[in-house]
């Protein structure tokens, strides 16, 4: 699939789960409805609005060059924050990423305008605080923790979509609250 071409008609169709189809207008327009909701979970994860623009990037063409499987897809929402979240993680681990590291890890300056300047620093540094919080959390509990706090998924649909018991995604988030109250208490 890495030949497939990206340029798609809008005539191309894509079957959901109850038979119906999807445009390729449709699916760019479900994606794009998450998007402003990934970038904020991916930013949170890499600490850099620029790596987090890059990873819902990558998302969007994975989810696009893979769009033919949404036979299989229950909640696109969730299918859509898997694989950001994916792309996060593999950004994570490149090589290029561990030697070059940002200058700096500051939202867009458009995002913080309405604040006043001890607002912008109060809320960076909490920010920042939570980001590094989230950092000291085992994987499965943050993926868990993002996908509920900010992907707004249930905890079926986040079993489902990790294929792990439902009593497990509780326990994994449970654990990430606890740690987070913990740390951020402790700061």
């Amino acid at each position: 699939m890495v030949g497939a071409k990206l340029a798609v008609s809008t005539s191309a169709r894509a079957k959901t789960l109850n038979g119906a189809s999807i445009s390729a207008d449709e699916f760019v327009c479900a994606f794009n409805e998450v998007r402003a909701e990934l970038v904020s979970t991916l930013f949170f994860m890499l600490g850099n609005h620029a790596d987090a623009q890059d990873a819902a990037q990558d998302a969007f063409l994975k989810c696009w060059r893979t769009r033919q499987s949404l036979v299989e897809v229950r909640n696109m929402r969730a299918w859509i924050f898997r694989v950001g979240l994916n792309a996060a993680k593999d950004l994570q681990r490149s090589a290029w990423r561990r030697r070059a590291k940002p200058l700096t890890s500051a939202p867009p300056a458009e995002e913080l305008m309405e604040d006043s300047p001890a607002d912008k620093v109060e809320e960076k540094e909490s920010l920042e605080q939570l980001r590094m919080a989230l950092l000291e959390l085992r994987p499965d509990e943050q993926a868990v923790f993002l996908l509920r706090q900010n992907g707004d998924l249930t905890y079926e649909e986040i079993a489902e979509l990790r294929r792990s018991p439902v009593g497990t995604v509780k326990t994994q988030m449970r654990a990430a609250l606890q740690k987070l109250r913990r740390v951020l208490k402790d700061k």
